[in-house]
């Protein structure tokens, strides 16, 4: 990867680095981005110098157990916070059950790593590896994936002349059995399902509230400490009020997290920072987060927070390593703070794609609170296109030295604000970890000296965003209300009795997108129209007010209502991970979002009826006042400046 990500062959090292297991003949892949055809030579020469340096020099024991760590800590972690637990366990046993293997040997990782312990002890272990299935493997192959605009284009003129063939080869009988096909579908998609037969969750099956993890606070150090299962591991947040910054200070947030953990800290360079991280821990990172308040979106606060992960016996090495990414993390290693910008540039640019729809959402809702302003300028299309010129920019040393100077300024202003911890591990643990925290904190003085607020944001928005696509994304946006707020539960249950009951048939099923919906921002008050992957745009944007219509305008039946209400509670109920319903209990509360408030919230969705749904779209969703954005191609200027937008390149 070192290597990869220091030449100048490409951009960037490709996303598919690394062993590919899924397949019934596993392949080790290699690849680089951004670069031209005509350097496949020097790729391929670059790829085997670097794993026969590695053959002749060998890879140091320390390095290998550091490896076999961080094997252990995975199959150790509890997760689950974004993809249930069970199925990742499944998962996993998928792959050697391809390939012949015993699944519980990959589950339970206890003797194949005292094997490896054993195995990495012969010097030659991993040269052979390398040697025998890599260096002197015959069967390998070199893919060169070059882009081009016009693929689309041709595509579609080829289906456009090969329908019009078709059509002129019909006959009369050929065309009435189409038409008669087509309103056989048309009424097979207008028709309800008697789903009566299935088993059926309702509302009396849905409990009034649900147990949260409580933690204590130990006012000697600020810390809140959870105890939960964690099977072994420890967490550490340290958690810093943002302090009071600039509009350009603010900008390099998202730099400033992505970096602190890729760079030298004290006497230790990069490279060797990364061999502790891997010894001592599961991984350390940094993370901004903001929010308003229950009761006003326009009242943003914000946090630093320094995380880590590691096993439990590795305890006082997590708490040791935080501190010294906090107090002496450098931002003066000029070449690889450049070569890690360009890679964030490489990945938010492949992002536009994969999450356009979000990216169209944001865009829209850019001027309808501060949070909105907020996630479009750092990690939305403003952000993207920051990024791209903060990139180009960097090729001047000078440029180059003062971006540094600017991140080595920020970190010394965030690091001298008042600071708390939170701390969650298995309560044997615990004790153990507290002491560690107090005698590695105790000299490091911290005092908050401003925090940072914003203006209110108000202003509509109508744009196009053309980037290199060829397919659209469309969004509308609407000024609502704080989560807190009597409205905000029937708003975000109408999102979904929406989606269900028009988006997805208009959008998805007729309008072919890949998907469509609505959804109630509360955290940024806003309520959001979107398609995903869309053929269409002006059609789709009409049928975000032909839905508003059809709610309307047409008799629903309580059961839509009801399953928009369990969907959710099912959102507000998703299980998580021992230690991530302990963070998310911790993160709440730093909010202002109270267990109190969160029944609160609950209790009114599950009593939310038609006719709030009808009050509150005609109440909040008012077409004029609706704000728009769509991600779309170059080819489609003349059509947006036609419905009144304005251009943006991206």
């Amino acid at each position: 990867m070192r290597a990869l990500e220091t030449t100048d062959i490409g951009l960037a090292p490709s996303p598919m680095c690394g062993l590919e297991d899924s397949n019934r003949e596993m392949t080790f892949v290699c690849g680089i981005e951004g670069s031209e055809p005509e350097k496949q030579k020097d790729l391929e020469g670059l790829l085997e110098s670097t794993l026969q340096k590695v053959v002749d020099d060998g890879v140091s024991e320390e390095r290998l157990e550091a490896i076999l760590h961080q094997l252990e800590l995975h199959q150790r972690e509890i997760a689950g916070d974004s993809f249930p637990y069970g199925l990742q366990l499944i998962m996993s046993a998928i792959s050697p059950m391809v390939h012949g293997g015993d699944p519980v040997e990959l589950l339970d990782l206890e003797p194949v790593l005292a094997t490896l312990r054993e195995k990495i002890r012969d010097p030659q272990y991993i040269p052979g590896l390398i040697r025998n299935k890599l260096l002197n493997n015959p069967h390998r192959v070199t893919l060169t994936l070059r882009p081009d605009d016009q693929l689309d284009a041709r595509r579609q003129q080829a289906i456009r002349e090969a329908l019009a063939k078709r059509k002129a080869e019909l006959s009369s009988e050929e065309v009435t059995q189409i038409v008669e096909r087509a309103q056989a579908l048309e009424e097979r998609q207008m028709r309800k399902d008697d789903d009566s037969i299935l088993p059926k969750v309702d509302l009396t099956d849905v409990p009034l509230q649900m147990p949260e993890p409580e933690g204590r606070f130990d006012g000697e150090i600020s810390a809140t400490v959870f105890a939960r299962g964690t099977n072994g591991l420890i967490y550490e947040q340290v958690v810093l009020p943002l302090p009071d910054l600039t509009e350009e200070e603010l900008l390099l947030l998202p730099y400033y997290s992505a970096l602190i953990s890729e760079v030298g800290c004290g006497d230790l360079d990069y490279l060797q920072m990364q061999d502790r991280i891997s010894a001592e821990s599961g991984g350390i990172g940094a993370s901004f987060t903001a929010k308003g308040r229950i009761d006003d979106v326009q009242a943003l606060s914000g946090y630093m927070i320094f995380s880590g992960k590691a096993l439990a016996r590795n305890r006082m090495a997590l708490t040791k390593l935080l501190r010294d990414v906090y107090t002496s993390a450098r931002f003066d290693e000029t070449d690889r703070i450049r070569e890690i910008i360009a890679q964030i540039r490489a990945r938010r640019e492949q992002a536009v794609t994969g999450s356009g729809h979000a990216l169209a959402m944001g865009a829209a809702a850019q001027g309808l609170s501060t949070g909105s302003w907020l996630a479009f300028r750092l990690g939305g299309l403003a952000g993207i296109r920051g990024t791209k010129e903060l990139d180009q920019s960097l090729k001047d040393p000078a440029a180059l030295d003062a971006f540094c100077q600017s991140l080595a300024k920020l970190h010394s202003r965030i690091r001298k604000q008042a600071r708390e911890f939170l701390v969650i591990g298995e309560e044997e643990h615990l004790p153990a970890l507290i002491d560690d925290l107090k005698s590695c904190w105790q000299d490091e003085e911290g005092v908050e000296s401003s925090r940072w607020s914003m203006e209110p944001v108000s202003f509509e928005t109508r744009e196009a965003w053309l980037t290199s696509t060829q397919v659209n994304f469309c969004a509308r946006a609407y000024s609502t209300v704080p989560i807190d707020h009597p409205d905000a539960a029937a708003l975000t249950v109408l999102g979904g009795f929406l989606r269900n009951g028009y988006l997805h048939r208009a959008i998805r099923e007729k309008g072919g997108a890949y998907g469509g919906g609505a959804a109630q921002d509360s955290v940024n008050g806003n309520f959001r129209f979107f398609s995903y992957r869309d053929p269409r745009l002006a059609e789709t944007l009409e049928d975000f007010d032909n839905a508003l219509l059809w709610l309307q305008e047409t008799d629903h039946e309580y059961q839509e209502l009801e399953e928009s209400i369990l969907g959710v509670i099912g959102q507000l109920d998703r299980p998580r991970s021992p230690a991530g319903a302990a963070r998310h209990a911790f993160h709440n509360k730093l909010f202002g979002r109270s267990p109190e408030q969160r029944a609160r919230f609950r209790e009114r969705v599950l009593s939310v009826t038609l006719e709030d749904l009808k009050r509150v779209a005609t109440t909040w969703l008012v077409p004029e006042k609706a704000s728009t954005a769509v991600v779309t191609g170059p080819e489609n200027r003349s059509l947006v400046e036609g419905l009144g937008l304005s251009i943006q390149e991206l």
